[in-house]
């Protein structure tokens, strides 16, 4: 099925946006409440969502809720017959699949290529489960998801499930009290994917033309767990770039916006179900928050392989050196290069030293806090005491970033 694009207004400008498609809405004025970006209530949400907020670690004591969110079970996970056009396997969209088979849902809210550019994410209402193969794949962007809310609401789809990113999901999340007092919402289902950072379609573009000679024949392009990226071409050659081979310090400063150098949500905490790669050793990384989450990953019956996630390396050096980069970035100062040398040497490495599975997740968590507390501590200071939640404090706090510093004259 092709999708054709939504007719939505125009998004107003802001600062600190992402365009989850709240200010899109006949009451844009809302994004006050529910932008991630303003000041967000993660325990609130957090209660409203699982039933409690994520469990704080006191003292020596350890506990991953501080760096992934309220979880029931941390899975690896693969389907049994990868489904074709995925991103993975494609256990997100069979979930989906699975809800509109069964009559659990009226419609589905996802992604879905956009007719022009197959790379840039256009939100679509499906109501058939076959349509849902239509969603499969990665997109790279920002994509008014939140917006096709209320309308599917109003054409009498009260039953939803949605599939999106943390910024969109926590804007769902703020709004679907009024979404059900208000406009009939009597079923929910959130499946949640982690971000790993998102720009401009057209910047993405502009990355695809520095890592491969014929970016137009690019048709998949993944991070994986194993500290390569994948890459896949028209004509069926499949390439494997280590991390530290990709041209990062040719991309523009702003090449990921602030709000993505500023996010507090990197895991997708307020969905029932979160499936995504950083945890996973080769497969999928599942993280079942609630019992909805649970009831989701039911549905796929003996079509999902599971198993328990592993842990190995250790993530403080990594992290150390990813913070001492971004402390030069934020000051303007070029990024240390390691020699041509010395890459294939690390590129071998890593994967076999460094952190793995869920210590990589935490050293990835553990990152994006840092690169938070860096970059509001440069720019937006006054922001810090609003935006920054308790548990990203507790996660820099270690590399001495919890309390607030000065900004350089």
């Amino acid at each position: 099925m092709t999708f054709i694009p939504p007719e939505l207004p125009p998004a107003p400008a802001r600062h600190f946006c992402t365009d989850c498609g709240v200010s899109r809405t006949a009451a844009p004025k809302r994004c006050g409440q529910a932008c991630q970006f303003i000041q967000p209530d993660y325990p609130g949400l957090e209660q409203a969502v699982h039933g409690r907020s994520r469990r704080l670690p006191s003292g020596a004591e350890a506990d991953d809720e501080l760096f992934f969110g309220p979880h029931q079970r941390m899975l690896q996970a693969a389907l049994a017959e990868p489904l074709a056009g995925a991103q993975w396997t494609g256990i997100t969209t069979r979930i989906a699949e699975k809800l509109l088979q069964n009559g659990e849902v009226d419609a589905v809210i996802a992604m879905a290529p956009h007719p022009d550019d197959p790379w840039r994410p256009m939100p679509v209402v499906v109501t058939r489960a076959e349509d849902m193969a239509g969603c499969r794949g990665m997109r790279m962007g920002y994509a008014p998801l939140i917006a096709l809310v209320e309308p599917a609401l109003a054409q009498g789809y009260k039953r939803l499930a949605v599939i999106g990113i943390p910024c969109q999901i926590y804007a769902l999340r703020a709004l679907q009290p009024e979404l059900e007092r208000e406009q009939g919402l009597q079923k929910l289902f959130v499946i949640g994917t982690p971000c790993s950072d998102n720009t401009t379609t057209e910047r993405f573009h502009e990355f695809l033309a520095l890592v491969s000679p014929e970016p137009q024949d690019v048709t998949y392009l993944e991070f994986r767990a194993d500290y390569h990226v994948e890459i896949r071409m028209r004509s069926g050659e499949v390439k494997a770039l280590p991390f530290l081979s990709l041209p990062l310090s040719q991309l523009p400063p702003d090449f990921f916006p602030m709000t993505c150098r500023t996010c507090v949500d990197y895991t997708n905490v307020l969905s029932d179900i979160t499936v995504g790669y950083m945890g996973g050793q080769g497969q999928q990384w599942l993280l079942v928050r609630n019992d909805r989450g649970q009831h989701l990953l039911e549905l796929l019956g003996d079509e999902v392989l599971l198993k328990p996630p592993g842990s190995a390396g250790n993530r403080v050096g990594a992290v150390k050196g990813f913070l001492k980069n971004v402390e030069r970035a934020a000051s303007g100062l070029p990024l240390r290069r390691m020699p041509n040398w010395l890459r294939p040497i690390v590129s071998w490495l890593m994967p076999r030293i460094g952190p793995r599975g869920l210590e990589f997740a935490r050293a990835r968590v553990e990152m994006k806090a840092l690169e938070t507390m860096v970059h509001l501590q440069r720019e937006e200071p006054a922001r810090l005491k609003t935006m920054v939640p308790e548990h990203v404090i507790r996660l820099v706090r270690p590399y001495g970033l919890a309390e607030p510093k000065p900004r350089e004259k």
